[in-house]
């Protein structure tokens, strides 16, 4: 999911009731990050699902830049 950030992944997971989706980056040091979760309505993703995952990943990259450690 280039379109949300750099690294980002979609996990995709369908059962009866439904289709739901999670944006995630786990590209760093024993941390997964999740970005947003969401049941799709559809079979194209949302515009504001991505709009979501986007300010949250700019949030997280400012936080990390703030916060670096050297352990990643």
């Amino acid at each position: 999911m280039t379109i949300v950030g750099v690294g980002v992944e979609e996990l995709r997971v369908r059962d009866a009731s439904g289709a739901y989706r999670v944006f995630y980056i786990a590209r760093f040091d024993q941390t997964v990050y999740v970005l947003h979760a969401f049941e799709k309505k559809s079979q194209k993703t949302a515009p504001q699902d991505i709009k979501v995952g986007q300010e949250r990943y700019r949030t997280l990259m400012k936080w990390r830049s703030q916060n670096a450690r050297t352990t990643d």
